[in-house]
């Protein structure tokens, strides 16, 4: 006896994104409360204290927006230039000895992790 399957995965938003959105929505409520949760702690605390809080969170929006749209901006150019997919790059990259990986994985650490200071840096 055949049963009805409902997809209601098709009607739910994929993973991914509501992992995105449930980031900037706790980034921007910190970005909202953590003034008065700080002047809340301490009463004595100045205006730019509660501030230097607001500049790091800045910072991270920022630095996941450039990420988004770097990543975005990768994808269409990889699309328009007719490249592999990029399940065909990760099999090949599976491929690679495991020093070579390694190597990979450091340089991609690095560079997320000079676009994150450039960010903090620039809005500080």
């Amino acid at each position: 006896m055949k049963t009805l399957k409902l997809a209601l995965t098709a009607l739910t938003p994929k993973r991914q994104l509501l992992e995105k959105l449930m980031l900037a929505t706790i980034l921007i409520l910190g970005w909202l409360t953590l003034p008065n949760l700080l002047r809340t702690f301490e009463p004595t605390a100045a205006l730019l204290d509660a501030g230097i809080w607001q500049l790091i969170l800045l910072g991270l929006l920022c630095y996941v927006a450039l990420m988004q749209i770097s990543w975005w901006l990768l994808y269409r150019f990889w699309l328009g230039l007719g490249l592999l997919n990029l399940t065909d790059m990760v099999l090949r990259f599976k491929q690679l000895t495991s020093w070579q990986q390694l190597r990979f994985f450091w340089a991609s650490f690095a560079l997320l992790f000079l676009a994150g200071i450039a960010c903090l840096a620039a809005i500080v």
